[in-house]
C-alpha cells in the first residue's frame, strides 16, 4: 500500500494541530508528535500499543530545544561533557528530567532519553516546529522497527496525520541509549 508523502510544512501543520507524524531518523522510521501535547502523546502511544510508564525519547536540532524537559545542571561537568561530545549525532542519553517534564514523557522514570540529531530531516522538522519532538520507532510494541519507508506498517501509517519525505541516515540499528549519570549503556 502506498502512502502519500507530505512536505515539511504539512508535517509541521499536523504537529501544531496535535497530530502524529512519521519521519526518518538515523536508523529507522519514527513516530513523532509535540511532547507538550498530552492528547497527541497518548494517541501516539495507543497507535504503538505502548504503555505510558515506559517513557519516550525526545529528539531535537540543538540542546536548547530540549531545555524545557531536561536538567543538565543536575549532571557534573564530566557527565555534561560526555553527553555533549556526541551531539549532534546518533547518541541518545538519559539525562535528569526537569521539574516541568510531563509524566506522559518521563513515564515512571526520573530521567528522559534525549538526542540532538545530525539527521537533516530531523533538524528541519525540529527547527520548523520550534522545539523538540517525541521520537519513537514507527512500529507496534514487540514488532521490528522499519528501516525504510516501504517497511512501514499499514496499520501504523493509517493512524498518522503526515509522512514526511526523506530517508534514514543509514545506521544499521537504532541509536544506543546511555545513562548520563552512570555512563552505563541501556540499549545497544
Amino acid at each position: 500500500m502506498m502512502f502519500p508523502q507530505t512536505d515539511i510544512a504539512d508535517a509541521i501543520a499536523a504537529l501544531r494541530r496535535g497530530g502524529v507524524i512519521a519521519y526518518p531518523t538515523e536508523a529507522v522510521w519514527g513516530l513523532g508528535c509535540d511532547p507538550s501535547n498530552e492528547a497527541a502523546v497518548l494517541r501516539l502511544l495507543t497507535l504503538k500499543q505502548r504503555e505510558v510508564d515506559k517513557g519516550l525519547i525526545l529528539i531535537a536540532a540543538d540542546e536548547a530545544q530540549l531545555a524545557p524537559y531536561i536538567d543538565m545542571a543536575a549532571l557534573d561537568d564530566t557527565q555534561r561533557t560526555a553527553v555533549r561530545a556526541g551531539w549532534p549525532g546518533p547518541h541518545t542519553w538519559v539525562v535528569p528530567a526537569s521539574t516541568n517534564a510531563p509524566a506522559w514523557i518521563t513515564g515512571t522514570h526520573t530521567g528522559i532519553a534525549v538526542r540532538v540529531s545530525a539527521h537533516p530531516t530531523v533538524i528541519t522538522l525540529c527547527n520548523a516546529f520550534g522545539g523538540a519532538l517525541v521520537s519513537t520507532s514507527a512500529n507496534r510494541a514487540s514488532e521490528s522497527a522499519p528501516c525504510s519507508r516501504d517497511a512501514l506498517d499499514p496499520v501504523i501509517m493509517a493512524g498518522v496525520d503526515a509522512i514526511t519525505i526523506g530517508e534514514t541516515g543509514g545506521l544499521q540499528r537504532p541509536t544506543a541509549i546511555r545513562d548520563a549519570r552512570s555512563g552505563d549503556t541501556l540499549r545497544i
